[in-house]
């Protein structure tokens, strides 16, 4: 058996702010904003929240790859945007039981475990291994779907403000893979906790006015500089535990792996991480890495020494965040530079353009999706492949994902034989298309809550949030919760 991945179907928003615009808008550089972050995100609009965006794709799912319900014996949802303390996953499943029921199709089974995962971006990746356990246990010969779903929402005027996104994307998980099959044995882990990296304290929530869609504002704490060092360090480590349990150079995986897809909270910051993990292992290796090393500090007329001691020195995250005051600012600032030289050289178009390049140019359309970023790569990647007609069978691909700066995973992955009969029902152009471009006014009043004069785009075989509970006793509470509409197509 080759348990892992065999479906993607991917929902976003309509309602898109380009950031060319928002460039405009905010007298921001448009060159740099494109080339760093991306072109445009999508937003949460009129009726729609994290858990409908969640049902969306998994609707989607079930459709567009032939799912017998019955059959699913779990139905987890990975997110950091939770607007409920006591349900997530089976709020999605009573949704979709709608629409099956409504389409005259067997509905979810009962035993259908319903769990949800939360460690800020990465809890689509715990869901997915969590549903490749149960598939090798418990779930033998059933079917699991993994939906990561979220809405990253940032102050305006904010550095995270163009970083902005919503969406979800349902994964298919199978113990026969007819996408991607998954090496639980050969991954690797990471987590350490960081304090103040990326945070949602609920004291967020304390005398925030009402909102006229009755949701809360979900801006989180973050630090910027901080939180990119968290990132590097979290993944450096999630890779250095992968590369233990492989035998040979550990050098030798950056040239042997085909592809890499990484968490990307912005376009730039995969590239990133991905570089200084091999900068990291090059310092690792005393035999050959660090001469590597230090012929290409010579090039960049970087201190080899001094570098050698800023990656080899310890993690400066450890501990209880009593000292966090003196490490906010950039803590790798020599790699920093020998990256930016690295641009210039072959070796990144080997390192980085060849191997973090396939599907992620669509990806610069769908902004910061949290737990959905990193399967929405996926599913890209392999829709690009499939549209390029390109021969990725036995291919071996990596999937490090991770979560504020506190963990981080590295998936080990090979592409199946006969990917591309599968790969073709994955929706991810689909999903993009028919976008309501913003208006600055139109933009900032979906940002507070309200519609404005947004003409909310006609929700069409999809959920909505049809009102919210007011009943505040003595006989019935429901006062916050969310009801929900199916709305059957209407052709």
């Amino acid at each position: 058996m080759t348990p892992g991945i065999s479906g993607f179907s991917l929902f976003v928003p309509p309602y898109r702010v380009q950031l060319e615009d928002w460039c405009d808008w905010n007298d921001q550089p448009w060159g740099k904003v494109k080339n760093v972050v991306g072109r445009s995100f999508r937003m949460r609009g009129p009726g729609q929240s994290v858990y409908t965006l969640a049902a969306n794709a998994v609707w989607r799912l079930i459709r567009d790859y032939d799912i017998d319900p019955g059959q699913v014996g779990l139905l987890a949802l990975g997110t950091e945007s939770s607007s409920d303390n006591s349900a997530g996953a089976v709020i999605v499943k009573g949704m979709v039981n709608d629409a099956l029921s409504a389409h005259g199709l067997p509905l979810l089974a009962r035993d259908c475990e319903v769990p949800e995962f939360k460690q800020a971006c990465l809890a689509g990746v715990y869901g997915i291994k969590a549903a490749l356990r149960y598939l090798a246990t418990d779930g033998v010969g059933r079917q699991a779907i993994v939906v990561s779903a979220d809405i990253a929402e940032y102050a305006r005027g904010g550095s995270g403000e163009p970083t902005q996104g919503a969406g979800a994307v349902a994964v298919l998980l199978e113990s026969e893979a007819r996408l991607l099959e998954v090496n639980l044995a050969g991954s690797g882990s990471d987590s350490d906790y960081r304090v103040a990296d990326f945070r949602k304290p609920f004291a967020r929530f304390r005398g925030q006015p009402p909102r006229d869609d009755g949701q809360m504002q979900d801006l989180p704490v973050f630090n910027g500089r901080y939180s990119t060092s968290c990132y590097i360090d979290a993944t450096h480590h999630a890779m250095t535990a992968l590369l233990g349990k492989r035998p040979g150079n550990a050098l030798d995986y950056f040239t042997e792996v085909d592809r890499v897809f990484m968490h990307r909270p912005y376009h730039q910051m995969p590239a990133t991480g991905w570089v200084m993990a091999y900068l990291f292992t090059l310092a690792a290796d005393e035999e050959t890495g660090r001469d590597q090393l230090r012929a290409h500090c010579a090039d960049a007329g970087i201190d080899a020494d001094l570098l050698l001691a800023e990656l080899c020195a310890p993690s400066p995250f450890h501990g209880n965040g009593a000292d966090i005051g003196e490490i906010t600012g950039d803590v790798f600032p020599l790699s920093r530079r020998l990256r930016q030289h690295l641009r210039s050289t072959e070796l990144w178009n080997t390192l980085v353009s060849e191997k973090l390049g396939l599907g992620s140019d669509a990806m610069r359309d769908l902004g910061n999706l949290y737990t959905a970023a990193l399967p929405a790569w996926l599913a890209s990647g392999l829709q690009h492949a499939l549209t390029d007609g390109l021969d990725l069978a036995g291919q071996e691909w990596l999937a490090l994902g991770y979560g504020s700066g506190d963990a981080a995973e590295a998936l080990p992955m090979r592409v199946a034989e006969g990917w591309q009969a599968a790969a073709g029902r994955i929706n991810s152009e689909t999903a993009l298309e028919n976008p309501v471009d913003l208006t600055e006014a139109q933009y900032i009043a979906l940002h507070e809550g309200r519609p404005g004069d947004l003409v909310p785009a006609p929700a069409d075989d999809q959920f909505v949030v049809d009102h919210l509970g007011t009943a505040n006793g003595p006989d019935f509470y429901d006062q916050g919760i969310e009801y929900y509409r199916y709305v059957p197509p209407t052709a």
